[in-house]
This record gives structure tokens, C-alpha cells and sequence, in this order.
């Protein structure tokens, strides 16, 4: 038999939406769907169990906010990271490796003008730490933060700075430091999502935070933020629904999102956030059992 919506559909989403300046931010990256909205809904999640989860698997990492509040905040013993990505990779894996504080000085010394920019993203390089670093840059200075193919820099910016209104170079080193004191608690690897859900199907000490390009219903959002945005969504369900730890995902909220949910039997329940233009808006949490969101955590 098959579940219902936790909520009606015509009812409001659940909450207001959260205040992102309330949360800390961990992480270095400005990425489009970013989930650092999300974060108080996360705690509560995680902390719902009786046993706290030993391992946060996080199969579509991109930014990395929820697997960084997890370790941080240790919600679970410890957090596997994947991301598909190439240059995001490089970040994590470089982070992973021990080499943050040579991301944090590269940071602090640069002299970001739009020539300095165009110089050094005109170089690639081979080494994990460079290609780390010019991903940061490249995140830091392009428009809203995109990085796939096409994408442009930064022109007018935040109050007239253009180009320098992302580059906060004392808190995106602050940041790297920080990530680097818990990274005993973080393993990386670049992997395709599916064959992490896969490799973690049948851990019964995982859970799963999934949060896929919003492709579903036709939408172009995904294509347009992510390099690798190409995703069989019915697939990605079905995987979910044989793990064996529990799951949530997030998603746009499509009505073919919904009709995916019901059809394996998932609940689903909206959630008010605003994008980055402050619009506000409702994504949608899908899981087995969402009882968990009668209530909010929004502690630090």
C-alpha cells in the first residue's frame, strides 16, 4: 500500500523559511543549490535516531554544507563525501589530503583583480592543490557563483565591488582551517553517485542525505548550474528505496518529483526556502518516514 504526502498538497509549507544567516557556514564554496538552508532540518533528522548514525553518506556533495555540519557539529561519527565533478573534487580532496593551509595561504597572498582572475584561470594546472584553488577562485568570482561551461565573472557585484564583492579572503582561509580540524572525521572520493548508493546499500550503520540536479519535470536549472547534471531520476529513486539505512532527499518541487514519490510508496512534505535572489520558494524533503519534521531544530 502505498503512502500519502506527509502533508496535504494545498496545505502551507511547514515553516517559515530559515534564516540563513543563523546557520554557520562552513563551507568555502558560493554554490547554486546550496543547502545551508536546509541545515536545521538536517539536525533534526540526524538527531531523531536513538543511535546517533556513524556514517553520513553524501553521494552528490557539490559545496559539502551538510556533510561539514555533520562532522562539525557531530551529528554522526564520521562523513563520506562524494562528488563527480573534477575541479569541485579537487577542493575535497585536497582538504582530505591535509593540504588546507596551502589552499588558506594561496588565498590570503592572491591579489584578486579581474586580470590576476583571467591569468590564472588561463593556466590550468595538474596539481590537485592549483586546480583546488583555481576552482575557488573561479566559484568566488564568476556570477552567482556558477561554474559550468559559459558561465562569466562578476561585474557589478555586491554595493559596486565587482569582481572583489565574493572574495573574502580572512574567511574563506578561516574556513579551510576550520574544515582541516575535522577532517579525521571526512573521507572524499570522486564517484558517481549511484555507485556509492551501490557500494553503502546494505550498511545498516549508514544514512543518506541525497540532494540530485534538479532535472526532474523538464527543468533547466541543472543544466544550467552543474557540469554534470544528466540524471535518471526514476532510477535514483528506485535505488534509494533498496538501501538499506534510511534516507532523505531533497528536491525541486515538480510535480513529477511527487508523482515519483508516491509511486514508490515515499512520503513527502514542502519546505520554504528563498534562492539567491530572496525570492521565496518551496523545495520538497522525500523520505520513508518524515514524522521526524514535526518539529525544528534551529540551534547551533
Amino acid at each position: 500500500m502505498q503512502q500519502q504526502a506527509l502533508f496535504k498538497e494545498s496545505q502551507k509549507a511547514v515553516a517559515k523559511a530559515v534564516n540563513v544567516a543563523s546557520v554557520p557556514q562552513r563551507s568555502p564554496f558560493r554554490y547554486p543549490g546550496g543547502k545551508t538552508w536546509f541545515i536545521p532540518w538536517l539536525r533534526n533528522w540526524l538527531k531523531h535516531f536513538s543511535q546517533r548514525p556513524s556514517l553520513l553518506v553524501e553521494p552528490f556533495s557539490g559545496g559539502g554544507i551538510v556533510s561539514l555540519t555533520a562532522a562539525a557539529e557531530k551529528l554522526t561519527d564520521r562523513v563520506y563525501m562524494s562528488e563527480l565533478d573534477a575541479d569541485v573534487a579537487a577542493v575535497w580532496e585536497s582538504v582530505t589530503d591535509g593540504k588546507a593551509e596551502d589552499l588558506a595561504r594561496r588565498i590570503l597572498e592572491f591579489d584578486l583583480t579581474k586580470e590576476n582572475v583571467l591569468a590564472e584561470l588561463s593556466q590550468p594546472s595538474d596539481v590537485t592543490v592549483e586546480r583546488a584553488f583555481q576552482t575557488i577562485l573561479r566559484n568566488r568570482a564568476s556570477h552567482g557563483g556558477i561554474m559550468a561551461n559559459g558561465s562569466g565573472l562578476i561585474k557589478n557585484g555586491e554595493s559596486g565591488k565587482g569582481i572583489c564583492s565574493r572574495w573574502y579572503p580572512d574567511t574563506l582561509a578561516r574556513r579551510f582551517r576550520e574544515i582541516d580540524r575535522i577532517r579525521d572525521r571526512i573521507f572524499f572520493e570522486r564517484a558517481d553517485a549511484f555507485s556509492v548508493l551501490e557500494r553503502f546499500r546494505e550498511d545498516p550503520d549508514a544514512v543518506f542525505f541525497i540532494d540530485p540536479p534538479y532535472t526532474a519535470g523538464g527543468k533547466r536549472a541543472g543544466s544550467r548550474l552543474y557540469r554534470h547534471f544528466e540524471l535518471n531520476h526514476e532510477e535514483l529513486f528506485r535505488a534509494c528505496c533498496s538501501l538499506r539505512g534510511d534516507f532523505i532527499m531533497t528536491y525541486d518541487n515538480a510535480m513529477e518529483v511527487r508523482g515519483l514519490a508516491r509511486r514508490f510508496g515515499l512520503q513527502y512534505a514542502p519546505i520554504p526556502m528563498k534562492n539567491t535572489h530572496h525570492a521565496a520558494m518551496t523545495e520538497l524533503v522525500v523520505g520513508r518516514d518524515l514524522s521526524w519534521m514535526n518539529r525544528i531544530d534551529n540551534q547551533a
